[in-house]
């Protein structure tokens, strides 16, 4: 790994420091150098905001009484906190593409700061797949960007979505990026994300997308990184293959479950599988809880048109 010409890629490895638990080095680089709030990242995290405060205090209390220096680390050091770095990366951009507060639904200065950061960790590090993997996972979403709102600014679905509007440049770009990590064969995480994203992306309409692909390569990503989210997305590709009811028992298992909690994506994919069922009462009443968990004003805007759908 060469040197760090890049600032503020060279803060997020010093912020990264192995003396920190995973999850403290994360959340600690996010606020310091990757410009979110306590909480945006209490959010990305599935915590409360003041969970997440304290965590951010002790780790920087941890970082004082140990004489943690803000330093930049030599080259093996910088490999060891790659992965950390690839997640806080991850996590600004996705922060950026859907915003967890606020009147808007898209932050184009974090996408593209991700995007750019992710790019030059690239240049870096040419033979790591997971680095590629994540770019492509990046263009791939980005590319979608102007099909996702709206002249008004309003939430478009994707199956909704005009695709003349995605940018098919940076589709390929992606998909080329993508095609080289693969080829390395060591798949992580990255790469079955941007598998997902290239599934979407090359779709010729919303009705071809190829919906058993998607959820099998959701099921390979939940076995290698589960997550909450990774299973709600599963559930998700599982009810368009095979039916919102099948899709329903698995969002009511993870509700049962209480890991996603009040979690806004839960409750409104929910609504969305007992409207499909026609199962109004029940489905106004969990768009009304999703309304409930403070959406951002598109997302807001959008369940307040499903409800007036339903009558």
């Amino acid at each position: 790994m060469d040197a760090i010409a890049d600032d503020q890629l060279r803060l997020i490895f010093t912020c990264c420091h192995p003396a920190l638990s995973p999850d403290a080095q994360v959340a600690l680089t996010l606020r310091t150098s990757g410009g979110l709030t306590t909480g945006e990242i209490a959010r990305a995290f599935l915590v409360p905001e003041a969970t997440m405060a304290q965590r951010l205090v002790r780790a920087k209390r941890k970082i004082l009484a140990a004489g943690i220096p803000f330093a930049v680390p030599e080259a093996p050091q910088r490999a060891e906190r790659l992965d950390v770095v690839l997640h806080v990366l991850y996590l600004v951009f996705n922060e950026g593409y859907r915003a967890t507060a606020g009147d808007q639904l898209i932050r184009r200065d974090l996408c593209a700061e991700a995007i750019r950061l992710a790019r030059v960790l690239g240049d870096l590090v040419p033979d790591e797949p997971e680095v590629d993997g994540l770019v492509a996972l990046m263009l791939l979403h980005d590319a979608r960007r102007e099909g996702r709102l709206d002249a008004a600014g309003d939430l478009v679905l994707l199956a909704d979505q005009d695709r003349d509007l995605w940018d098919r440049d940076q589709i390929a770009l992606g998909a080329a990026r993508l095609e080289r990590a693969l080829s390395e064969r060591r798949i992580g995480p990255y790469q079955l994300e941007a598998a997902i994203a290239a599934a979407h992306s090359t779709a010729p309409s919303a009705e071809e997308t190829d919906w058993v692909d998607i959820a099998g390569l959701y099921g390979l990503l939940a076995r290698i990184a589960p997550s909450p989210v990774v299973s709600l997305n599963r559930a998700v590709a599982i009810a368009m293959a095979d039916g919102p009811a099948v899709g329903l028992a698995l969002v009511d298992q993870l509700a049962a479950e209480e890991t996603l909690g009040d979690h806004l994506l839960l409750h409104s994919t929910r609504a969305d599988l007992l409207r499909r069922l026609d199962r109004p009462a029940e489905a106004r009443q969990a768009y009304e809880r999703a309304l409930a968990l403070k959406p951002t004003g598109p997302e807001a805007r959008f369940l307040h048109r499903r409800l007036d759908e339903m009558g």
